[in-house]
């Protein structure tokens, strides 16, 4: 309501802002509450019928990546590895071929560091 008493005018205001600061403090701590929240474990998550079908998909992907790290260390072209890359659907896939692309870039890096040395010596 209007007031023409500038102090009560101070004296309101500042308590508005008051509140305002503490339900500031009050939102960021909900924040922080429900951000640093410990995850619970996928055991209890999970439905406990569809713990085994998820347990088995589980050991199905990591069986498919592990055939595909042994793939990705038979091929020698970073081409190839490219089109791997971008044909791959999944993450962790993707994560794999990413760094067999590093891998092999690494050893070209590292032969051609080799055969400059072995020029310049000559």
């Amino acid at each position: 309501e209007a007031t023409l008493d500038l102090a009560e005018r101070r004296r309101i205001r500042s308590a508005i802002r008051e509140l305002q600061r503490q339900e500031l403090e009050r939102d960021e701590e909900t924040l922080a509450s429900k951000r640093f929240r410990p995850e619970r474990s996928n055991q209890r998550q999970d439905n406990k019928e569809n713990w085994p079908q998820s347990q088995r998909l589980e050991e199905e992907q990591q069986a498919a990546l592990a055939a595909l790290s042994e793939q990705l260390e038979a091929i020698t072209s970073v081409e190839e590895l490219t089109k791997l890359l971008r044909a791959a659907g999944e993450y962790e896939e993707r994560k794999l071929i990413r760094a067999a692309i590093r891998k092999l870039r690494a050893k070209e890096i590292e032969a051609a560091t080799l055969a400059g040395n072995v020029q310049s010596s000559r």
